[in-house]
């Protein structure tokens, strides 16, 4: 491997990181084609029924007048062979000449691992296979947990107080932060497949849980809703055409304009796990959690999470409503630790990225 291929990389990554939010149930995948040093295309996965990554990059090639004969291709993830919505990506790759493939991941999902590579050599085309495989790996983390363990990659996220506290004692939060770091949290919310609440934010704000003031695409909000006692008016229902709503087993029968998934009880509500399960079926890896304080402990304590996102503001709200609730915890032993992976500035605010150690490895 040369600095130029870890460049083109670099560049395929990128566009991969451009289209997460938008590729839903497939993953996000960057593609990237250069010969002789000069970049003659790039593309990324297209939303479902679209073109994968790989042919996006091959018709971008093609629409500036140039051929892919004899050039290289950078792809964040091994080129799909199986027919789906769309045809072998390996097919197109082969048919266009290309006679080296980087690849940065190998392809999670059971029936392929490594057999599209496969077919790319028995071609003759030569593959190189690892390079900034980290980046490429967390780019499909979502993906990979789905197909391999049916659960989602979850990110957290909380605006707080200096002291901890989602909202005042009567459950006024707006705003506790500022401007940049609400914009921040938007564009959160686009590179998202999905937005989950409980139903307490939804009787208590009436959110649209669209994304706004930034550009991309609204997630599919998810609302955790034990006895089904989300109003059929309520604002989410009119910022989306799907809605998925998880209540218990024995929740009362309530028409909603939303996809209603029973799910065993947990403590508090529903079933943490089984709901995440269930929204990774639903085809939604990436889930962004906006939820209060319980929720905020259930995910965390069944060690669901994977990252952190805490927005805080300078402010100081004694005796508010904390951003992680539930019961007192004992002992030291027993507490769920975080590990910084970054932290900045957004105007008055700041903002502390998190990773956390998950239930499972993707």
């Amino acid at each position: 491997m040369s600095l130029g291929d870890e460049r083109f990389m670099a560049m395929a990554v990128q566009q991969a990181r451009s289209a997460m939010g938008t590729t839903a149930p497939n993953p996000s995948v960057g593609a990237v084609i250069v010969r002789d040093g000069v970049v003659l295309g790039v593309g990324h996965t297209q939303p479902v029924g679209g073109a994968h990554a790989e042919v996006a990059c091959l018709r971008a090639v093609s629409d500036a007048g140039h051929t892919a004969d004899g050039a290289t291709m950078y792809v964040t993830l091994e080129p799909c062979r199986h027919v789906g919505r769309t045809a072998p990506c390996t097919h197109a790759v082969i048919a266009a000449g290309v006679s080296r493939v980087v690849v940065g991941s190998v392809d999670p999902f059971p029936p392929m691992q490594g057999k599209g590579l496969d077919d790319l050599r028995a071609a003759g085309i030569a593959v190189d296979l690892g390079l900034r495989k980290e980046a490429c790996d967390a780019v499909i983390r979502g993906f990979a947990r789905a197909v391999t363990h049916g659960l989602p990659e979850v990110t957290l996220k909380i605006a707080a107080s200096l002291d901890g506290n989602i909202a005042t004692a009567s459950g006024e939060s707006q705003w506790i932060t500022g401007p940049d770091a609400r914009s921040d949290g938007h564009r959160l919310r686009a590179n998202h497949d999905a937005i989950l609440v409980g139903v307490g934010t939804v009787l208590a704000d009436n959110p649209r849980l669209t994304v706004r003031g930034v550009a991309g695409d609204n997630p599919v909000p998810v609302i955790l809703d034990s006895r089904l006692r989300t109003p059929a008016d309520s604002a989410v229902f009119r910022g989306t055409e799907r809605v998925v709503v998880i209540c218990a087993e024995d929740a009362p029968d309530v028409e909603l304009p939303a996809d209603i998934v029973r799910v065993p009880r947990g403590e508090g509500g529903v079933d943490i796990q089984a709901a995440l399960t269930e929204v990774a079926r639903r085809g939604l890896h990436r889930v962004l959690i906006e939820g209060g304080g319980q929720i905020a402990r259930s995910v965390l304590d069944a060690r669901l999470v994977d990252e952190v996102v805490l927005y805080q503001s300078g402010r100081i709200l004694p005796g508010g409503r904390p951003w992680v609730g539930g019961k007192p915890l004992v002992s030291l032993a027993d507490a769920v630790t975080l590990t910084v992976r970054s932290a900045g500035m957004l105007g008055p605010d700041v903002v502390l990225r998190y990773g956390a150690v998950h239930l499972v490895e993707a």
